[in-house]
């Protein structure tokens, strides 16, 4: 049976699955490439072992390289069939998966300024795979495509309407991970998937997604990956004075890009850095500030969105933060039980998959965008090949 290899491709790091060309993929392994430059590492986790080799210094291409030098005893001699990868930004028209072409990865570039820490990194790995497997169906899956059905109201600015027509628009992001939640919960919860669920899917990057019969009709993030929650380095919500007021005073447009990217969210609030666990675990004031922001700014997000939604049959918890860190949990559900959210504390410290004691259901579920990917890939053989992938 052939494989189908997905990749993530980030600046500094590939996350990577391996899986059986079937049209429900079945992992083989997965892991990631880690710190790129100069001393790279690959890890690789597969049959409930988890090995991590130094391959020094590497770039996309070359990091590819010592993945399927590491993955051939897995493999055996099986082809690579198709490569999924992540790409961030599909514009304004894509709403679902893509077979790559020249044409389109020259028009995903264009929209690279739109997501400037994640596009070109998102399309080097692209191209490595492009060179490195020239036989193989190489496919995009899109974090923006979840959320491309939005009602108009949700998707616009107050703008003047040539600005909408140019692209200028609430995209959203981390469709990836919304769109695996939405089919857990089709699968596991099938009466809360047809109502009104808000997912927060909290992470290094963050951002909540209201849904409605398992479909995005709002979201927190908006014409960038910058907006509604602040984040491990990110801002999240801000006044767009503040950038005219930094403009005014000299910063250029690099030196505002780095500080609304990498200087702010929790690392630029506590001052000590963008992990939460480590944040948590701190006596310093500047921490607890940090994470009492965070979780006001999560409990305002969660009013906003049942607003959009007329009400609420179900919260979510997703991404590193979402199912690991129960103290954030807590602290945005608190006050929050006029939406019928109650909170059963001890299931909650407990890690529970459902942690409500109220009438509407709060379930902690993990996230799986690799699936997504390859559940694209194979769906794309599917397509090319008239019959199942074998």
């Amino acid at each position: 049976m052939s494989l189908i290899l997905t990749l993530n491709a980030g600046s500094s790091s590939i996350k990577f699955g391996l899986y059986t060309a079937a049209p429900e993929p079945v992992e083989q392994a997965r892991g990631q490439i880690d710190a790129l430059g100069a001393e790279a590492r690959l890890i690789v986790e597969a049959g409930g072992d988890r090995n991590v080799t130094a391959i020094g210094p590497a770039d996309h291409a070359t990091g590819l390289a010592a993945l399927l030098e590491a993955l051939a005893p897995l493999m055996a001699g099986r082809p690579i069939a198709a490569v999924g990868h992540r790409v961030v930004h599909g514009g304004p028209e894509i709403d679902g998966p893509r077979v790559l072409t020249a044409e389109l990865v020259a028009y995903l570039d264009t929209l690279s300024p739109l997501a400037p820490l994640h596009q070109p990194h998102n399309l080097a790995g692209v191209r490595a795979a492009l060179a490195g497997f020239p036989g193989a169906v190489q496919v995009a899956a899109f974090d923006t495509a979840f959320h491309r059905g939005h009602p108009w109201v949700n998707d616009t600015f107050a703008l003047p309407r040539r600005f909408y027509e140019a692209g200028v628009r609430r995209y959203g992001f981390h469709g990836l991970s919304y769109d695996h939640i939405a089919g857990r919960l089709a699968a596991d919860h099938p009466d809360l998937a047809k109502g009104r669920v808000i997912v927060a899917h909290l992470g290094n990057g963050a951002s909540l997604c209201a849904m409605r019969g398992g479909r995005s009709v709002a979201s927190t993030m908006g014409f960038s990956a910058l907006d509604g929650m602040p984040m491990g380095t990110r801002v999240g919500q801000l006044d767009p004075g503040v950038v005219l007021y930094l403009m005014e005073q000299g910063m250029s447009a690099t030196e505002i890009t780095t500080l609304l990217y990498t200087e702010s969210g929790l690392r630029g609030l506590s001052g000590i850095t963008h992990d939460m666990r480590v944040l948590l675990a701190s006596d310093a004031p500047e921490a607890a500030e940090a994470i009492a922001y965070y979780t006001f700014r999560l409990k305002r997000e969660i009013g906003a969105l049942a607003a959009a939604l007329g009400g609420l049959d179900a919260l979510v918890f997703t991404g590193g933060i979402g199912e690991n860190a129960a103290p954030v949990r807590a602290k945005a559900l608190e006050g929050l039980g006029f939406l019928g959210l109650e909170l059963d504390a001890a299931r909650n410290a407990a890690q529970a998959a459902k942690i409500h004691a109220g009438r509407v259901p709060i379930l902690v579920m993990p996230t799986d965008e690799e699936r997504i990917i390859a559940r694209a890939a194979a769906h794309a053989l599917l397509t090319a090949d008239g019959e199942a992938p074998t």
